[in-house]
């Protein structure tokens, strides 16, 4: 039987009309009867790159007992030029999230995928302590079982307090080794409380994964790279998928 937690993440493609852009990670949230697909804002727009994609296409399984079955599912970003995103913000400014909402009457009747939900966010009860063994569940570079269609999972620990906003911004830290196209991955950590509104998913959902981190004044030459990265807090996903 496949690991729920691989059925979170899809790989996303971005497209200009027919012009494939780049690849990244994306998964589903589901709140009510509402289906989100989560990940970074700069995937969907990055104005310093000069990145604006018009839609973007993710993988879907649609065969329960041959998971190599797969339909790639087109999502437009805008609308009557307007953006179809939700992007977060905060007193320290925009916020590398972002959901847009998936119609689940638009996807394939046979749709096999596994959803976060809020209950899947720490609660009072969840001890996340610095230090903590983590997975961020993705594609970097694009790299995936293609058989399968499968995400691979990259191990990574807590590198700063979980719940204190690192230099007063809205992420914390992960150590980890990480390559582009990792952006909008989960991170995850096993959840030790039982909740039944957990389902078959024992995963905490801690936050995204953003981009790696370094230090302006490093020598390239001498030094090695942090190999920290930030990750955003997944509770504004509460705040993002309000009615």
């Amino acid at each position: 039987m496949i690991e729920s937690i691989l059925l979170t993440s899809t790989r996303l493609c971005t497209f200009e009309q027919q012009r494939l852009l780049t690849n990244a990670s994306g998964f589903f949230f589901a709140r009510h009867d509402r289906l989100f697909l989560v990940s970074s804002r700069h995937v969907l727009l990055d104005k310093p790159s000069r990145h604006f994609p018009d839609r973007i296409e993710i993988e879907l399984h649609t065969n329960r007992v041959n998971l190599a079955e797969s339909s790639g599912f087109s999502i437009p970003l805008y609308r009557d030029g307007r953006s179809l995103w939700r992007q977060g913000q905060d007193v320290s400014g925009e916020i590398d999230l972002a959901v847009i909402e998936i119609e689940r009457r638009a996807l394939p009747p046979s749709t096999l995928l596994c959803a976060f939900t809020p209950a899947h966010l720490p609660a009072g009860d969840d001890l996340v302590e610095v230090g903590s063994s983590l997975l961020v569940v993705g594609f970097p570079l694009g790299f995936h079982d293609t058989l399968h269609h499968m995400p691979v999972v990259r191990h990574a620990v807590l590198a700063s307090s979980f719940g204190w906003r690192f230099k007063g911004e809205g992420y914390f830290l992960t150590d980890a080794r990480t390559h582009r196209g990792t952006s909008g991955a989960p991170v995850v950590m096993r959840a030790t409380v039982s909740n039944p509104g957990r389902g078959d998913l024992p995963w905490l959902l801690l936050g995204v994964h953003s981009a790696r981190l370094d230090v302006g004044s490093r020598d390239l030459r001498l030094d090695e790279a942090l190999g920290l990265n930030c990750a955003w807090y997944a509770d504004i996903l509460m705040t993002l998928t309000a009615d």
